[in-house]
């Protein structure tokens, strides 16, 4: 097996060997570079290539997330923060996420000492994630949009923040209601829901049990120990808290939020976005079975082509496409507008 190139940049000399030792105790590893700082750094990753950077927030001459912007536009490629910076919950872990950083993990402190032994696997996870530098421009929202009725159920995992950023930027404020499952620590997602809600048109919160779903809403599986669903009562649809055991691996589980809307299949659009494993694929083959529309995101576009690969394989896919194109194509499906059905004006 060929060991996947490292470069630890820490402003600690201390954390930089306690990374190191554990990168190659795991024996998947080489460090082949260390820096205290992004301008050390930019010079080791020029002489060096690595395949993953692990990235510390504070740091002397420029902060972590300063840097790894200036990464994700001019070299992209895959990085873990690792930062007191980015325990749970923290804004700076989404930021990260937002910015491009493959994954966040604590520093060990006091009350966390344990963060350190996920670092290996974790950030072996990160080298063979795609970094996509150039997905294509944000798409903005239709001038006008007419609503059918159809309701939108989204899972995503790993690049799922970006990815979710780019998609509801092109939803209008009056979009259809949306369920998204979002494989993340659910101390991470009040701050991802509370970011959506300053970025984008339509009205973000994490999902609510029994919250009637209205035009315009957009809700987050908001985690811990339930999982997110869709219940149809009186011909008015609702969303579902279950508590339960991990579903295809996760709590929430996509599968779950995609299986909970099979006796109406016919009223949704599912769309599977990027992530690893497998979550999502069956209970999406089951929802196109059923009458549901059903999109994955594209290879090219996705962080990790796992998810949307493994639900196109086995025939859950009806349509294929990049990232910038999924929020045209749910607002095509959920207009009534037949001849214009993104509800853009045309000259």
């Amino acid at each position: 097996m060929t060991k996947k190139s490292v470069v630890v940049v820490d402003d600690s000399a201390v954390m930089r060997a306690l990374v190191r030792k554990h990168l190659l105790d795991d024996g998947r590893f080489t460090v082949v570079g260390e820096a205290a700082d992004p301008y050390e750094a930019r010079d080791v990753i020029k002489r060096t290539n690595p395949d993953v950077l692990t990235l510390d927030v504070e740091m002397p001459r420029m902060d972590g997330l300063s840097f790894l912007e200036k990464i994700m536009r001019l070299r992209p490629l895959p990085v873990v923060m690792f930062s007191t910076e980015t325990h749970k919950g923290s804004v700076a872990a989404i930021e990260a996420l937002s910015i491009g950083a493959i994954d966040c993990i604590g520093k060990p402190t006091a009350t966390s000492p344990d963060t350190i032994l996920s670092l290996a696997e974790r950030v072996y996870v990160a080298s063979n994630a795609r970094v996509p530098g150039g997905n294509g421009p944000v798409s903005k929202p239709p001038s006008e949009f007419q609503w059918n009725g159809r309701v939108v159920l989204i899972g995503a995992s790993t690049g799922g923040v970006d990815a979710l950023e780019r998609l509801l930027a092109g939803y209008p404020a009056n979009c259809p209601p949306t369920l998204i499952t979002q494989h993340m620590p659910e101390t991470f997602l009040e701050s991802f829901s509370d970011r959506l809600a300053k970025r984008v048109e339509p009205d973000v919160a994490l999902a609510r049990d029994g919250e009637v779903l209205l035009q315009g809403m957009v809700r987050i599986a908001p985690g811990g120990d339930c999982h997110l669903g869709i219940v149809k009562r009186s011909d008015r649809l609702s969303s579902r808290l279950t508590p339960g055991k991990k579903v295809s691996g996760h709590r929430p589980s996509v599968d779950m939020l995609y299986r909970s809307a099979a006796g109406f299949a016919g009223q949704c659009v599912a769309v599977q976005l990027t992530g690893m494993g497998r979550d999502g694929a069956h209970g999406m083959l089951d929802l196109r079975k059923a009458g549901a529309h059903t999109i994955a995101q594209d290879e090219s576009s996705s962080v990790v082509y796992g998810m949307p690969r493994v639900a196109a394989e086995i025939g859950g896919v009806e349509q294929v496409l990049p990232l910038d194109k999924i929020a045209a194509a749910i607002l095509e499906k959920s207009s009534n507008r037949k001849n214009n059905p993104s509800g853009v004006k045309r000259s």
